[in-house]
This record gives structure tokens, sequence and C-alpha cells, in this order.
């Protein structure tokens, strides 16, 4: 009875993996923090891609761990930097079974960790970073990515990369905007994830946690600027902000489980305090309840395979 009655379900598309993938790296390394997830090697990043494209999940969003950084992420458009060598591999492996997406963001490539490129006082540079991500979007588009990650929560970024990638021809490609990213303490575990270099915070660029009504005032100038689909993130602690701005928007809505709301599950169950299986499948459902029609989850793959 319950299930005939059930209000909201998932399925295994509606699931999203992230990933991480290590240059130089020879075997996937463990990610302390994040039990279970590790920086894969090229072989072991398309071994689990291939096991998700097998579970039926959705898609799948590559982020890169480079082992040189710049003031400016240089490796970010080099045709064989980590990220986009990994995007090429998996477009060829796994490309007609499942969404091949790329986080187009700077973090990871710089060496100060923020996620733009900073003047001469030091401050984040949103018209200098835009010019890096119009550079980034065709370099991921050339490799294979068939939908991009604008993560860095930069005024105008969506208008910027939109026109680049339709005057080179990169019509098809789908732009995820994290519309609503706010300044989270629950990204802590993610920053050992991609090695962040960071020093400080984001609070200049990314949302103040205590502010509803502005999330939804950046859902919509994603929208005016050709969004095809918006992020909010995260997921459990925002679902007031996910439900508003899934109202108000008439394309896709994605959450982001992220790497502390994993964190603290797969912690606490580890010490017998919870119930693993039972609660991450109530995380997830609470995401889509709330109205989320995508979910990126750590768990993607081992979901979908409960699922089926």
């Amino acid at each position: 009875m319950r299930r005939l009655t059930a209000e909201t379900r998932l399925h295994p598309a509606e699931l999203i993996l992230p990933m991480f993938v290590r240059e130089g790296a020879s075997e996937p390394q463990p990610i302390a923090s994040m039990p279970g997830v590790v920086q894969h090697s090229l072989d072991s990043l398309k071994r689990a891609a291939t096991e998700a494209a097998e579970a039926g999940v959705g898609g799948v969003m590559l982020f890169g761990v480079p082992e040189t950084r710049d003031a400016v992420g240089s490796a970010a458009t080099d045709p064989e930097g980590i990220l986009n060598v990994a995007t090429r591999a998996l477009a060829d492996e796994v490309g007609d079974a499942l969404v091949v997406q790329t986080d187009l963001c700077l973090d990871e490539f710089t060496d100060h960790g923020h996620c733009g490129v900073l003047d001469a006082r030091g401050h984040v540079d949103n018209d200098a970073t835009l010019v890096r991500y119009q550079e980034m979007a065709l370099a991921q588009a050339r490799a294979g990515s068939q939908l991009l990650g604008l993560s860095g929560m930069m005024d105008g970024q969506v208008a910027a990369v939109r026109d680049t990638l339709d005057a080179n021809g990169f019509t098809d490609i789908v732009i995820l905007a994290y519309a609503a990213k706010y300044a989270s303490g629950f990204y802590g575990p993610f920053r050992e994830a991609v090695d962040s270099q960071l020093s400080g915070d984001r609070r200049a660029y990314q949302q103040d946690p205590a502010n509803r009504r502005e999330g939804l005032r950046e859902a919509r100038l994603d929208l005016d600027e050709g969004a095809d689909i918006l992020m909010v993130k995260p997921a459990l602690s925002y679902l007031d902000v996910l439900s508003d701005v899934a109202q108000l928007s008439d394309v896709p809505v994605w959450a982001y489980q992220v790497s502390g709301e994993y964190a603290m599950v797969e912690a606490a169950a580890a010490n017998g305090w919870i119930d693993r299986d039972r609660i991450i499948e109530e995380t997830l459902v609470a995401a889509r309840r709330a109205g989320a029609d995508a979910v990126m989850t750590y768990w993607a793959t081992e979901v979908a395979g409960w699922l089926r």
C-alpha cells in the first residue's frame, strides 16, 4: 500500500555521480574524509563510469585534480590537462550511455584556490574570470563534455559561456547553472577531494546561508541568461530554497548532495548510530520531494543498484 500510494519516487536516471580524477595517479587514491570515495586514475575512472552506466545512472560530473597550479588555472584550458583528457576518455567510453558532464570552475586549478582570477588587491576579478570561463567552456566542449556545470558563481557567467558556445558552433551543449550556491560549511571534505589550495573563504561570491529570497533572485538571473538547468547547493540544509526555485523555474532543477552531507552519514553509520541505507534513501527522497528533478550524489551508483 505504501508503494502504491507513494508521492515521490527515485529512479537511477535521476542520479548524477560526481567523480574526481587525479593527474599522474596510477591507482585510486582514497579520500580520508569521504570513506568510499576516491581520486581516480584514468583507468579506474573509466571502470567506475562504466559501472555507473550499467547501473542506469543518469550522468557523471567530472572534477580534475592537476599536478601543477598557477594564478590563472592554466591547466583548466590545456587540451592535455587532466580534466580535458578525462573528459575525452569518458566521452569515448560511456558517452552514449550517460551524460558526461564537467565542472566549469577554476578553483581546482588555481594556486590560491579561488574560483576566479585575482586582481592586484587579491580580490576575485569577476570580468577577467568570465574570459577564463569562456576559454574553459570551449576546451571542455571540444573534449566531448555534453553538459557544463558552471559552479563559480560569477555574475554573468551563464550569458558569457552561452555566447561563446553558440559563436563556436556548440549550440547543443547544455549549461547547468549553479544558481543558488551558498557559502556553506558542508563543503569541507570536498576541499580535500580536490586538494584545494584555498586560504580564507568564498563569501564574496557565494551566497549568505541566511538569505532565502536571494536564491530566487540568482535563479531568475540565470534563467534570463539562458540556463538550461538550475542547481541548488547544498541540498539537505537548503530544501526551502530548492522548493522555491523549483516552483519558479520552467527548466529542470537539480540539487547537489555535497561532501559534508555524505561524510556525516557515513561517519554516523560507521559508529552504529543510524541505519545507513535508510538515511541515504530518505535524504534523496527529501531532495526529490522538495522539487529536485535530479540529485548529484556520491551514492549514485550504489543507490541505482538498489533501485534496479
